[in-house]
């Protein structure tokens, strides 16, 4: 039977009366707020004073070539020269300093500010923008790629207000929290959302952990705190993945307890201090436990050990590590950060599972050897205007060990990446090693940049090695 449109008509009846105060009845009720919006409206009135924005601006580089990267916009004939060029010898303006925008958060009120690495990432100036609009240029304090997590410091001239940490391991798969930020520059928006997930690792890293929420999280939310009900921060929102550059329902946000790991180290001298043992790691699958004779494939597979670290002495190949300190190791995931976040010089107790018995491991922690990276000052790999957008750096021991890198291979890692680069769109991770580009060998970052300078072919054919596993990827150089 179908149904006219008439039918949806009220008759002309006494009926019509108690529909109507029945519809009236609905729509004074659903007018009320309820108390979980009023809190929900309370939360967002007390913590959006302390959410930020960052401005981040770039120096540009000098002149470009005929005919690139002008700036055309309010040109009489810019869609013109857009199309087709401009005419020869004309010389076109050059393009301004760039600008990105992101978010924050104040996590002191004498002006300490916790935002994401990639948001200041080569920035000349950084600026911070109050939710009162008072705006104050910022000293970069100091970074971490590592984990995504950035400190600026502020003179505001008075106490700002700021927001308390919480403690991401409590926080439950389900439960509420808000995303306060700036997507594409509209100051204090706010999302919900829930908990999606704990622990996703996004192949950022060893040391970082993250949150998935289905918060609305777009660019620019980039840094931005994620709070739980009790307007405490449990994240830091750091990245979506999104086939349309949008939000769908996939953010992730770096846990708070890293986040405060970072911050106090950063704050204290400008660097991480990681704790560092010297093991490569690997999962135990079920087929490995089933070699290896035990029951649970959980725990962390020392594959290798390098010599002179602490573990030197202390843990073999084959122990299978299921606690530090107290915490269990589920996966070979979990031991980094739990190292990673341990004092330097801290002794340390271990659980490990050694040929079938379990024993009591105590070692020192040592001094993460990422700063010996550092120290052959990584450099980027561009020559003659073309680039894959990269930072590399030499292969250590420290590298091979925390990547899973073989003796036998031989390259320059990646330490980091600009967004949008031929290398980040490529696929391309920090921690990567690129072992030959083209035809080359990459053995040092002059002969990565000699290969660059070299190649004929686009997109140029690159060879890497991720976590011991060797593959091709394709990269458009720039």
């Amino acid at each position: 039977m179908s149904i006219r449109k008439s039918s949806l008509l009220l008759p002309r009846t006494s009926n019509w009366v108690g529909v109507s105060a029945l519809g009236a009845a609905l729509l004074a009720t659903t007018a009320i707020p309820s108390m979980a919006d009023e809190a929900l409206a309370d939360l967002v009135e007390t913590v959006s004073p302390s959410v930020v924005t960052i401005i981040a601006e770039q120096d540009t580089a000098p002149t470009p070539t005929q005919g690139q990267n002008f700036d055309f916009e309010g040109h009489p004939f810019g869609e013109f020269f857009k199309r087709f060029g401009g005419p020869e010898g004309f010389n076109m303006p050059q393009r301004g300093p760039s600008q990105g925008l992101g978010s924050g958060f104040v996590l002191d009120e004498a002006g300490y500010i916790v935002t994401n690495h990639h948001v200041v990432d080569n920035a000349s100036t950084v600026t911070v923008r109050l939710s009162d609009d008072r705006t104050f240029e910022a000293e970069v304090v100091g970074t971490d790629p590592l984990t995504d997590i950035a400190v600026l410091k502020i003179d505001a001239g008075t106490d700002l207000q700021a927001v308390e940490l919480g403690d991401s391991d409590e926080i439950r798969v389900g439960e509420d929290v808000v995303a306060i930020g700036n997507p594409f520059g509209l100051s204090s928006t706010v999302t919900t959302g829930i908990v999606s997930a704990k622990g996703r690792n996004i192949s950022e890293g060893p040391y970082a952990e993250f949150i998935q929420t289905d918060a609305a999280i777009n660019k620019g939310n980039s840094g931005g705190p994620l709070f739980n009900m009790d307007g405490e921060v449990v994240g830091v929102n750091s990245a979506i993945y999104s086939p349309s550059g949008g939000s769908v329902g996939l953010g992730f946000a770096v846990t708070s307890n890293i986040v405060e790991h970072i911050a106090a180290d950063l704050r204290d001298d400008g660097q991480v201090s990681r704790g560092w043992l010297g093991v490569s790691i690997q999962n135990v699958s079920p087929q490995l436990a089933a070699a290896l004779g035990i029951e649970a494939s959980s725990g962390a597979l020392v594959s290798d050990v390098v010599a002179g670290s602490p573990a030197d002495g202390a843990l073999k190949q084959g122990d299978v590590i299921l606690s530090f300190n107290d915490d269990a190791v589920e996966s070979s995931g979990d031991l980094p950060i739990l190292v990673g976040t341990t004092k330097v010089g801290t002794d340390s107790t271990l659980t490990v599972l050694r040929d079938g018995k379990m024993e009591t491991v105590t070692l020192t922690v040592g001094q993460h050897q990422a700063a010996s990276v550092e120290a052959d000052k990584p450099v980027e790999a561009e020559v003659a205007g073309t680039t894959l957008g990269v930072t590399v750096a030499p292969l250590t021991e420290a590298v091979r060990a925390e990547n899973g890198v073989a003796e036998t291979v031989e390259g320059v890692v990646v330490t980091d990446l600009k967004p949008d680069s031929p290398a980040a769109k490529a696929g391309l991770q920090r921690g990567d090693v690129i072992v030959k580009l083209g035809n080359q060998d990459t053995v040092t970052p002059d002969a990565l940049k000699a290969a660059l300078d070299s190649e004929k072919t686009d997109p140029a054919l690159v060879l890497i090695n991720r976590g011991g596993s060797q593959v091709f990827v394709a990269v458009e150089l720039a």
